[in-house]
């Protein structure tokens, strides 16, 4: 499915109403996840979470409840509201997917070594990279919306061009894949010349199954497959020359200046 590149241009919004098995709502948060119908033209059926413009919408809304809801998407945002409960069926339960617990590294501890191919088909350690900063992000190449995947993309091209003159010299940047089903070497390439990511520096990385499972087990990252797409978390993370975690940055409701300055830190000295 063609990824959303064009969305962000500012002006008019696009708003979609479509239905869907709600998974996990969290009132608190404003965000519910949905195992939502196609959208005819615009994207397919898959897991999501949304946010809801009123968080008080989602108060009566359980996980099994089948729901109504408009998508708004204008700049690099999405949001969600009409939210509405059509019914309170029992959810099936293989849409009910638990991630494994994940292998967290402590801040301030080594991240163990691992091997993953990049886009030119190398193999790349992150043993190999000790002595460089190391900024770690999480992707999809088939991810749909605008403030997820390619958010993150774009916060690493803020950092290639903030750090251009250090970018393979004293920091390198990782965008690793958790589809690597879909996302092969060659896929990768393509992401990221779209990206202008295809630099030394900055290498798209995928690999087995078990090793990308592996991989974001370390960081926190989880993932549910849901009929080829993914439903997923965001993470960011950054590790010191000595290969320890030194900052793990959750989400996205951070600006690419942030980031920045947090990867700056490390590079100048921490």
């Amino acid at each position: 499915m063609p990824l959303w590149l064009l969305v962000g241009s500012a002006g008019c919004a696009q708003r979609h109403d479509t239905t869907g098995l709600v998974l996990k709502s969290e009132a608190s948060t404003g965000v519910v996840t949905v195992s939502h119908d196609a959208i005819p033209g615009y994207m397919d059926a898959m897991v999501m979470p949304f946010a809801a413009s009123d968080p008080s919408q989602l108060r009566a809304v359980r996980p099994g409840d089948r729901i109504q809801f408009r998508l708004n998407v204008r700049g690099g945002a999405t949001m969600i509201d009409r939210v509405t409960i059509l019914s309170a069926a029992p959810a099936d339960s293989g849409l009910l997917q638990s991630p494994a617990a994940p292998a967290l590294v402590p801040l301030d501890q080594p991240v163990p070594d691992f091997t993953l191919t990049d886009q030119d088909g190398n193999r790349v350690s992150l043993a190999s990279l000790k002595g460089h900063v190391v900024a770690i992000s999480f992707i999809y190449t088939r991810c749909p919306l605008p403030d997820y995947c390619p958010r993150v993309m774009t916060n690493f091209g803020a950092l290639r061009d903030r750090f251009r003159n250090q970018l393979g010299k004293d920091l390198r940047l990782l965008t690793i894949t958790f589809d690597p089903k879909y996302d092969t070497p060659d896929k990768m390439k393509e992401y990221a010349e779209r990206y202008e990511a295809d630099l030394p520096g900055w290498r798209m990385l995928t690999g087995s199954a078990a090793d990308i499972e592996r991989v974001c087990s370390l960081f926190g990252v989880e993932f549910w497959p849901e009929e080829g797409m993914i439903t997923h978390t965001l993470q960011t993370a950054v590790i010191d020359r000595q290969g320890r975690l030194v900052a793990t940055v959750e989400g996205k409701e951070f600006s690419p200046r942030q980031l920045g300055d947090l990867v700056k830190s490390v590079v100048d000295g921490h």
